[in-house]
């Protein structure tokens, strides 16, 4: 029998490259469990009934932890971090009108020097013309300059990187077989608490020791309907220890004809079903098959 971790070994590559292929957690989610769910149908075919109960309830537990995985969102900048990165840009700001404040100054003072100059040195226009040239083309480049910082500026802003959420597969997928793993190791236990049972020696079973000991009495005192009588407890000792008797009966949906083994009646007369010893089961496990004489020419064996 194959155990879940090695089934989900053979497919694991292929779910590695599908998740990393799939953007959105909700489509993750539902990947990896509906691969649960196909893992889950091939490994219960060869459970009995207590290891089924048993596998279900983890991998439906499994299947809720990864549900969460869809609460996960993106996780916007607070306000408080936008005042950190404009708060600097304000005190440049300020800085820089002070600085074009004093040379404003100073160039009012220079064109006053040279229009006092005027009176006496004719030449000294030409020093007023070239300086407020130069005063005209500073300005034209510092407005220029402004606009492509603010143009820079808008343009970063626009041009953030936009956060992704993404699942790193590798690690992932190693919780992931972890998690089957335990399931493994909790199925096989159940397994061999049922083989120990069955392995149980007759000294370890009081009642049913307590049962041969007063059919052995029966027997040497040569009291059949003692023997008999005794005989009756047989099915409520079976019982506790949650072992049921089945008899075959052909017509009753409920007799399972594979938990007996038929032999042919060697009387051709003989129409009926005869139980020679009713089938053993613990729940729904079989621990002993039945023995049933069947008509050499019944339907059932043609």
């Amino acid at each position: 029998m194959k155990t879940i971790t090695s089934l989900f070994s053979e497919e694991r590559n292929q779910l590695q490259t599908d998740i990393d292929n799939t953007i959105g957690i909700e489509q993750i989610v539902k990947l990896v469990q509906n691969r649960l769910d196909n893992l889950e149908r091939i490994y219960i075919e060869k459970l009995n009934l207590a290891q089924v109960r048993l596998a279900s309830f983890f991998l439906d537990t499994l299947r809720q932890s990864i549900a969460t995985l869809a609460a996960a969102n993106y996780l916007q900048a607070a306000p408080t971090e936008q005042k950190q990165i404009t708060n600097p840009s304000t005190k440049f700001f300020s800085s820089r009108l002070i600085l074009k404040l004093l040379q404003g100054l100073v160039y009012i003072g220079i064109l006053g020097s040279l229009f006092s100059l005027t009176k006496t040195t004719p030449g000294a226009w030409m020093a007023i013309l070239l300086t407020s040239l130069l005063i005209g083309l500073e300005i034209v480049l510092q407005l220029e300059l402004n606009n492509q910082q603010n143009n820079s500026i808008s343009e970063g802003l626009l041009e953030l990187p936009q956060p992704i959420l993404r699942v790193d597969s590798k690690v992932f997928l190693d919780c992931l077989g972890d998690a089957l793993n335990t399931i493994d190791l909790a199925v096989a236990r159940v397994e061999e608490s049922n083989k120990h049972e069955g392995d149980l020696a007759i000294e370890e079973l009081p009642e049913l020791l307590n049962f041969l000991q007063r059919l052995m009495g029966a027997s040497k005192l040569d009291k059949p309907q003692m023997a008999h009588e005794l005989a009756k407890l047989l099915p409520q000792i079976l019982m506790s220890q949650g072992i049921n008797t089945q008899i075959y009966r052909p017509n009753d949906p409920h007799s399972d004809r594979e938990y007996f083994d038929f032999e042919p009646s060697i009387d051709p007369d003989t129409k009926d079903h005869v139980t020679l010893t009713p089938a053993l089961l613990k729940g729904d496990r079989l621990i002993r098959r039945g023995r049933v004489i069947e008509p050499a020419y019944s339907s059932a064996r043609e």
